[in-house]
Order: C-alpha cells, then sequence, then structure tokens
C-alpha cells in the first residue's frame, strides 16, 4: 500500500521517497521456542530473515529496518546485519535502550549498523550526547526518537539537528505532538538558510574499549 501510494502520489519509490520501518519483534519472538510468531505463522530466525529479504527484493525503497530481531535475540541481529548490513540500514532500538554500556557491547558483537535514540529513555542529555558519539565514532548513524505518549514541546527536532542526527522518527504527522516536531524542522531550515545542508561538526570523543 506504502509502494502504490508513492506511485499514485507522482513519486519515484527509492529516489524520492523511502520506507522504513519498525519491526518491533520482540513483540512477536516466543521466548521458550526461540522462534517467531508473525501473521499466524511461526517462522525460525533464519525464515523470518528470509521474510525481510524478501521485501527488500520486492521493495528496493526499503531503506531501514528498525529491530527486525527480538531483543533478546542478538545473535541472530548480528547475524542478519552480517549479511544485509551493505544494503540496508538495521537500527537497534529495544537491544541498547539509548545506554552507551548496551550500545558498546551491540558494536563489540556486530549487532545494527544504526543505533535509535532516545533522550528520556537514558535519562540525561549527557548520557544521550554520549550513546551519540560512542555510534558515530564506530560507524553507525544514529535515528534520533520521540517517545510514545509525546506533548507539543519540540526540544527533539533542535536536538537531532544539534547532533547532526541525520535522521528523526517522530511519527506518522497525524496528531499536533507530532506535526509540531516537523514544523520546527522548517523553521531551523528557514533560519539556517543555505547551512541547514552543512555537516555539523560533532566532536567523537569517545572510543570503543
Amino acid at each position: 500500500m506504502l509502494h502504490e501510494a508513492i506511485l499514485q502520489a507522482g513519486y519515484v519509490p527509492g529516489k524520492e521517497i523511502a520506507i522504513a520501518f519498525d519491526a518491533a519483534a520482540s513483540y512477536f519472538y516466543n521466548r521458550n521456542t526461540k522462534n517467531y510468531d508473525f501473521e499466524g505463522k511461526t517462522y525460525t530466525p533464519d525464515e523470518m530473515s528470509d521474510v525481510y529479504a524478501h521485501l527488500l527484493d520486492e521493495f528496493p525503497e526499503i531503506i531501514s529496518i528498525e529491530d527486525p530481531f527480538g531483543e533478546e535475540d542478538w545473535d541472530n541481529f548480528a547475524k542478519f546485519t552480517k549479511k544485509y548490513g551493505d544494503r540496508v540500514q538495521i537500527v537497534a532500538d529495544d537491544p541498547v535502550c539509548t545506554n552507551p554500556a548496551l550500545i558498546r557491547e551491540a558494536i563489540q558483537k556486530g549487532m545494527a549498523n544504526s543505533i535509535l535514540i532516545k533522550l528520556n529513555q537514558i535519562g540525561t542529555v549527557s548520557e544521550t550526547l554520549e550513546a551519540v558519539r560512542l555510534s558515530r565514532k564506530n560507524g553507525y548513524t544514529t535515528m534520533i526518537s520521540h517517545r510514545s505518549g509525546e506533548t507539543g514541546d519540540t526540544f527533539v527536532a533542535d536536538f537531532t539537528v544539534a547532533v547532526n542526527g541525520g535522521q528523526l522518527k517522530s511519527g506518522a504527522p497525524a496528531r499536533s505532538e507530532r506535526v509540531e516536531k516537523y514544523n520546527q524542522l522548517l523553521r531551523i531550515e528557514e533560519e539556517l538558510g543555505e547551512d541547514s545542508t552543512r555537516l555539523a561538526h560533532f566532536p567523537d570523543d569517545v572510543t570503543l574499549d
């Protein structure tokens, strides 16, 4: 439906509009069987990987997959990244929770190639900045995210620009607390002018042990 909507809107899939989705696999991961109960069927991790691969083949405009495996299934997360990480952005959220210690472990294990950053998940701006630095220092992209139950506060949009996050996940523009963030990005773009496309300097002073 998304692919068809892009076409009917007059855009070119993958060139003018891309698709990024959050699989949120922790919600259908079976801790007892270590398999995935998905849409009425049970899939092994390898079969689940094949499901994603089929989607990538059918819809090359898919550029990002968040949490394709459960938060406890680190091995298959890493296995999928090794196989498809040069083809698509693989975002880790549930396994790392914006925690620099967990992010460091994920990097060591080769899990994902991008980290979701939630400011009020780890709890402080300092820890969030450390999470961003650690990710970027080790070649991971970052996606700055709002949280469920948001207010109209737009700080997360400013924060995304300030750290040159590159990506803001703020939900579909269906409610005011989400639209506010996108409006703030437009205001920031207007204020920065041509400088809005300039890469910001971000200090990489956190290294992987």
